[in-house]
C-alpha cells in the first residue's frame, strides 16, 4: 500500500515539474526553472521508493499513463491548448494500455 502512495506522490511531483517546464519559458524564468529541477528530483525519488514494492512494469505504466493524461488536461485547462478527436483517442489508448498492463501483471 505504501508503494502506491509513493507512486501517486511521484505522479503529483511529475505534474508539478512538467507544469514548471512550461512556465520556465525555456529556462528564462528563474523560479519555475528551479521548481522544475526540485520537483523532478522529488518525482524520481518517490518513483524509486514505489518500485521497491510495485513491479517496475506496472509502476511505469501507471506513472506514465496518469502523468500523460493529466498533463493533457493541465495543458487544456491552464494553458488553453486545443483538443481534437485525435487527442481524445490517443489519451484513451494510453489509459487502455495502462489498465491492460495492470491487469496482465495481476492475474
Amino acid at each position: 500500500m505504501l508503494g502506491w502512495i509513493y507512486l501517486m506522490l511521484s505522479v503529483g511531483f511529475e505534474l508539478a515539474a512538467t507544469t514548471c517546464l512550461k512556465l520556465s519559458d525555456g529556462f528564462t524564468k528563474v523560479l519555475p526553472s528551479i521548481g522544475l529541477f526540485g520537483f523532478y528530483g522529488l518525482c524520481f525519488s518517490f518513483l524509486a521508493l514505489a518500485v521497491k514494492t510495485i513491479d517496475i512494469s506496472v509502476a511505469y505504466a501507471v506513472w506514465s499513463g496518469l502523468g500523460t493524461t493529466a498533463v493533457v488536461i493541465i495543458g487544456i485547462v491552464k494553458f488553453n491548448e486545443s483538443i481534437s478527436i485525435k487527442t481524445v483517442i490517443s489519451i484513451g489508448m494510453i489509459i487502455t494500455g495502462m489498465c491492460d498492463s495492470f491487469t496482465v501483471n495481476h492475474r
